[in-house]
C-alpha cells in the first residue's frame, strides 16, 4: 500500500532524519522525497510504501511529533516593512527583536532609495497572532512599521508555507473537498519536482497551474461561450461543431432523427454543455445518447457519464476501464504527464464512465512500424469511414476516421487546426505543454502520424475536423 505524506518539517538539522527513523522503525519504505527550500522551507513530501497497519501507525506517530499538517494549523507568513535609517548597524535592533520573539525569517529584501532611510521587507513565520501583535508594538518603538498583505504583491514572498497558500487559494475558487485539496497539493509538488529535475523553473509550474485553475473558473456559467458552427457534410447529414474556450470540441453528427456525438469536454462544464445541447437538440434529455471518442484523454471524456453508449477503440476502452477501477490511465503511466493529469482530474471533477456503457469499435492494431494502421470501418447513415489507429504518438488508442467519398476526416488530437483557435483556445492550449513538457506521448511519432494522415487523402477538397479549433479546409491536387 502506498501513501504520500505532506509533512511540516522544523527548519533545523536532523529534521528529516527524525521522520526517516520513524518510518524505518515501522518497516516502511520511502519511495520518493521532495523538498525545495527556495520554494517552501518547511513542507516536505514523502511517498511511503507499507502495510495498511504500518501506515496507520505512522500517521499517529508523525502527528504526535508535529510533522503532519492539519486543518487546525494556523501558521502563516506576515510580511512587514521596517523604515530604518540608512546607517551601519541600523537593522541590528530589529533582528535582535525578531530573535527575542523566536520568529523564523522566510524573506528579506532591501535596497537604498536615495533617501536617508531604507525600507526593509521581512517575511516572518508566525503561529501565534497575539505574539505577532506584541512584536509589532515593540518594533514600532524602534522605527516606523507597516504590515503588508503579501497575497496582493507581484512577487512570491511566502516561501515557508507556499504550497498551502497556493493550493488554498485554488481550493477556495473551485470549492474543493479536503481530499481533492490534498490531491492537488501532492500533484502540484510532483509537477514542480518533475520539471525542476529537467532544469525548468519551478515557479513557472505554479504560475501555469494557477492560471489554468483561474481559466476553468472564469468560463463557468454565463461566461461559458463556445463557438458553434454548422457544416453541411452531405445532402442529409450536417455536423454541428461546438468549440469551448477550454477542453476538447464536441461534434454532433445529425441525419434526420439519428444523432451521433464525437468527443466531449471537461466534466466541470456539464451543466453549461447540457443547456447548450438541449437548445440544439430539444429531445436531448430523453433520447438515447451515443458518443464516439477519438482517444481517452480526460478533456475528451469528461462528459461521458452523460451518455448511454460510448464507442471507443480497444485500447481507449482499456484506458477508461483502468481509470474506473482506480488504476492509472495511459497518461498517468507517463511520469512527465502524471502530475498535470491528476491536477486536471481534480480541478475538472473528472469521473471515469461505467465500463458497461463502452462498446469496443473493433480489434485494435497489431504491432507494426506503420504510423497509421486501418483497423476497420464505421458508418453513420450516409457517411462511410475507414478507421485508422495511430501508434500512440499522441496517446495509445487514438483513431482517425476518413470518409473517402465525402472527403471528411476526423483526426482527434493527432492533427488540429492551430491557426483556427479562438484566443481563448490558444491561451488554454499554452499551459499543458509547460506542465507536461509536451501534449504528445511521443512528439516525433505524432508528427509522423500527422504527416501520414495528409498522405492518405486523395485529390480534391477535404474538410478536416480536429478535436480542438475550427475546421481545416484542405485541397489535394494530384495533377
Amino acid at each position: 500500500m502506498k501513501k504520500t505524506y505532506i509533512t511540516t518539517m522544523p527548519n533545523h538539522i536532523g529534521a528529516f532524519l527524525k521522520a526517516s527513523k520513524c518510518l524505518a522503525e515501522l518497516g516502511i519504505n520511502i519511495t520518493r522525497v521532495s523538498y525545495n527550500k527556495a520554494i517552501d522551507s518547511h513542507t516536505l513530501f514523502i511517498d511511503a510504501e507499507g502495510t495498511e497497519q504500518q501506515l496507520q501507525k505512522a500517521d499517529r506517530e508523525l502527528t504526535e511529533i508535529g510533522y503532519l499538517q492539519t486543518e487546525k494549523d494556523n501558521r502563516s507568513i506576515v510580511l512587514i516593512e521596517f523604515r530604518i535609517k540608512d546607517v551601519p548597524g541600523s537593522v541590528t535592533s530589529i533582528l535582535e527583536l525578531i530573535d527575542e520573539f523566536d520568529f523564523n525569517i522566510s524573506y528579506i529584501s532591501s535596497q537604498e532609495n536615495g533617501t536617508e532611510y531604507q525600507l526593509f521587507k521581512m517575511g516572518l513565520f508566525v503561529d501565534d497572532t497575539e505574539k505577532i501583535s506584541r512584536f509589532i508594538e515593540n518594533a514600532e518603538k524602534l522605527c516606523d512599521v507597516r504590515v503588508i498583505d503579501y497575497k496582493h504583491t507581484e512577487r512570491i514572498f511566502d516561501n515557508s508555507i507556499f504550497y498551502n497558500s497556493f493550493v488554498s487559494e485554488i481550493a477556495k475558487k473551485r470549492e474543493l473537498t479536503s481530499e481533492m485539496r490534498d490531491s492537488l497539493l501532492i500533484n502540484t509538488n510532483l509537477a514542480m519536482q518533475t520539471l525542476d529535475e529537467q532544469g525548468l523553473s519551478p515557479y513557472r509550474t505554479f504560475d501555469s497551474i494557477g492560471k489554468f485553475a483561474d481559466m476553468l473558473v472564469s468560463y463557468k456559467g454565463e461566461s461559458f461561450i463556445p463557438r458553434i458552427t454548422n457544416h453541411q457534410l452531405t445532402a442529409d447529414t450536417e455536423l454541428i461543431l461546438i468549440e469551448p474556450p477550454c477542453g476538447s470540441n464536441t461534434m454532433i453528427l445529425r441525419n434526420k432523427e439519428k444523432v451521433l456525438f464525437i468527443d466531449s469536454g471537461y466534466a466541470c462544464y456539464k451543466q453549461e454543455m447540457e443547456e447548450i445541447l438541449c437548445k440544439i437538440l430539444p429531445e436531448f434529455k430523453e433520447m438515447k445518447k451515443t458518443v464516439l471518442i477519438t482517444h481517452a484523454d480526460l478533456d475528451h471524456c469528461g462528459l461521458l457519464p452523460m451518455f448511454d453508449e460510448i464507442i471507443a477503440s480497444e485500447r481507449s476502452a482499456e484506458c477508461l476501464k483502468a481509470e474506473y477501477n482506480g488504476e492509472d490511465g495511459f497518461r498517468e503511466k507517463n511520469p512527465l504527464h502524471k502530475p498535470y493529469i491528476n491536477i486536471c482530474k481534480t480541478l475538472t471533477e473528472y469521473q471515469a464512465p461505467n465500463p458497461e456503457k463502452i462498446k469496443v469499435l473493433h480489434k485494435g492494431r497489431s504491432d507494426s512500424d506503420v504510423p497509421l494502421v486501418q483497423t476497420g470501418f464505421f458508418e453513420f447513415c450516409d457517411l462511410h469511414f475507414e478507421v485508422y489507429e495511430g501508434k500512440g504518438g499522441h496517446l495509445p488508442g487514438e483513431i482517425v476516421l476518413i470518409d473517402y467519398v465525402n472527403h471528411i476526416v476526423f483526426t482527434g488530437d493527432i492533427y488540429v487546426n492551430i491557426k483556427g483557435f479562438t484566443p481563448e483556445q490558444a491561451n488554454y492550449n499554452s499551459h499543458a505543454p509547460i506542465l507536461m513538457t509536451s501534449v504528445d506521448t511521443d512528439p516525433e511519432l505524432c508528427a509522423v502520424e500527422r504527416k501520414a494522415i495528409l498522405q492518405r487523402l486523395g485529390s480534391g477538397k477535404w474538410q478536416i475536423f480536429g478535436a480542438h479549433g475550427y475546421k481545416k479546409e484542405y485541397n489535394v491536387n494530384n495533377e
